[in-house]
């Protein structure tokens, strides 16, 4: 078999091995580099929760708990003060009382603080656990999910055990990050931009580029005449 005719198989079999992801990684690409990603982020929905200050909250000699302190958050939780402390329990900054989580009441009003007046809530659900592909995958869990109602399938998700306000998902991010895991090629958990499928197919796609470069060289009726034209000179 000629030089020619094994680079162009070579190339024919290597293009049919890495052509669909090659148009997933161009489809995805147009995608990111077209949308903008504040949008993507959900900010179009978000608004800059309203400060609140406090005062005559109770010290951390009050608290009713036994473990040592090793870190305090404040939370304002519906006009509430708590602290949130250890990263675990959540004590009333008035009166030294534990709170267990907050209440799907309390998670729509937290919400509604960091969202656009015009959402209007369709139901809430509560999430113990998320799967590697869920739209909330690692953070915080359990998680209130207040959806709302419209096209762009609005959710917002609020953390049970602190009330701490997590995210925003919409159709926008949803096709994103499905986009994303066909880039990254990790269709495990979306979001190893490391996996060993990447390493192939790229190394793949170096060999389909080449291989292509070596054809066209190889069968170009141009390079053939600069060929002859330098041997004869020789």
């Amino acid at each position: 078999m000629s030089t020619a005719k094994t680079i162009r198989k070579t190339h024919r079999y290597l293009g049919l091995f890495t052509g669909i992801q090659f148009l997933l990684w161009t489809i995805s690409g147009l995608y990111f580099s077209w949308t903008d990603i504040d949008d993507i982020h959900g900010d179009l929905y978000k608004i800059t929760k309203k400060e609140r200050s406090f005062e005559h909250l109770i010290g951390f000699s009050e608290f009713q708990i036994k473990d040592k302190i090793t870190s305090v958050e404040l939370r304002d939780i519906t006009g509430t003060p708590y602290y949130w402390i250890n990263n675990k329990q959540l004590v009333n900054a008035y009166t030294g009382i534990l709170k267990n989580g907050i209440t799907a009441t309390e998670a729509v009003s937290i919400a509604k603080e960091h969202t656009i007046k015009s959402l209007k809530v369709k139901d809430v659900v509560l999430l113990e656990t998320v799967g590697k592909h869920h739209e909330y995958r690692e953070k915080k869990v359990p998680v209130y999910v207040i959806s709302y109602k419209g096209n762009d399938a609005i959710k917002a998700y609020v953390s049970k055990e602190d009330g701490k306000f997590q995210t925003i998902r919409h159709s926008k991010w949803r096709i994103f990050d499905f986009l994303w895991m066909t880039h990254t090629m990790d269709y495990e958990g979306r979001d190893n931009i490391n996996t060993l499928t990447l390493r192939i197919f790229s190394l793949v796609g170096c060999c389909t580029v080449i291989s292509g470069f070596a054809l066209y060289f190889n069968s170009s009726k141009t390079i053939r005449r600069l060929k002859r034209r330098i041997y004869k000179k020789q």
